[in-house]
């Protein structure tokens, strides 16, 4: 009579077992929201959306991406809500560096570089100083030697505080012992214009923002280019690093997630990015950012960010706070 109880007991807890509900695997045929702190239709934007379909095709048939704006405050309204949602692998965010790394060293922020976790760099775009193809301004020396004999006598644009144009000039003017009058501008397109209606001698813009500069409404040149080692497509121009000023500044976007994704699903999502990145199509679809694709797994990313946060910090406590 026992041996039957207890027969049933386990017949009954197996069937309890049973009932209980079991996570669908990762990804379901759920969206996976993927949130843009810019409008559509800027770099960032056109980014994701030329990418995510072929993440999509990694992560397997259910996997769907959809893009979520959610233009705003230098990005902190993309990367808050990022940071509020359910960490489950169906929400993750794309961010802007320097700027997501910058804005809560500058002043205070709704989130802070520890309430996300990073999950794989996409673009490092080096920042570049570019003049009009017919300014007297052709080669870094020309500027410093002006700028030294004529503190602020070059106007200079950058995209605002805590953009890599920003910090590349903040940057200069500190290693070279310069000034320029520095003019901030909401956006490089704002910038071009400046430059080519001669109201601006300087601007601080991603390589990518000028692809062909002597196909440009008006002719650019770029006058230097802000990494140690020179990219294949800018050959021609010097770096910083040549000219004898160690001062090295990128624009990088990538993905990132909210803390607490189990990491088996943000191992698959990285792989998935990376397979996707090494796509013949996607690569020839990426066009501008093609050149500057430099995939980097979201720990070794988050180790390179901590090596630059002394000098960024640096910058911070030079300006005036908002």
């Amino acid at each position: 009579m026992k041996k039957l109880w207890w027969c049933g007991v386990g017949l009954l807890v197996a069937s309890l077992a049973g009932m209980v509900p079991v996570h669908a695997a990762w990804p379901s045929d759920a969206p996976i929201e993927v949130v843009v702190g810019f409008a559509p239709g800027g770099t960032t934007d056109v980014m994701v959306r030329v990418l995510a379909p072929y993440i999509a095709r990694q992560l397997g048939d259910n996997a769907n991406l959809i893009i979520v704006n959610r233009p705003g405050a230098s990005g902190e309204i993309g990367v808050a809500q990022v940071k509020r949602a359910k960490a489950d692998g169906y929400t993750v965010g794309i961010v802007n560096l320097p700027g997501y790394f910058f804005v809560p060293m500058h002043r205070k922020a709704s989130y802070s570089t520890k309430d996300l976790t990073l999950v794989a760099r996409v673009v490092s775009d080096p920042t570049v100083m570019v003049a009009r193809k017919d300014s007297k301004l052709t080669d870094m020396t020309q500027v410093m030697a002006r700028l030294k004999a004529s503190p602020s006598s070059l106007s200079a644009g950058h995209n605002g505080i805590g953009t890599n144009g920003h910090l590349a000039m903040a940057r200069l003017e500190k290693a070279a012992q310069i000034h320029f009058n520095a003019i901030p501008y909401n956006g490089s397109a704002q910038q071009k214009t400046a430059l080519a209606g001669n109201q601006l001698d300087i601007a601080f813009l991603a390589a990518s923002e000028v692809p062909d500069p002597d196909n440009e409404a008006t002719p650019v040149r770029l006058v230097a280019q802000f990494t140690k080692n020179k990219v294949a497509r800018l050959n021609s121009v010097p770096t910083t690093y040549e000219l004898g000023l160690p001062e090295e500044m990128t624009a990088e976007r990538g993905f990132a997630a909210p803390n607490g994704v189990p990491p088996q699903i943000l191992a698959r999502l990285q792989s998935a990015i990376e397979a996707a990145m090494k796509n013949p199509d996607y690569i020839k679809a990426a066009r501008n950012d093609a050149p500057f694709l430099s995939y980097l797994g979201g720990s070794d990313w988050d180790r390179q960010l901590e090596q630059d946060r002394k000098s960024y910090e640096e910058i911070a406590r030079t300006l005036p706070k908002d």
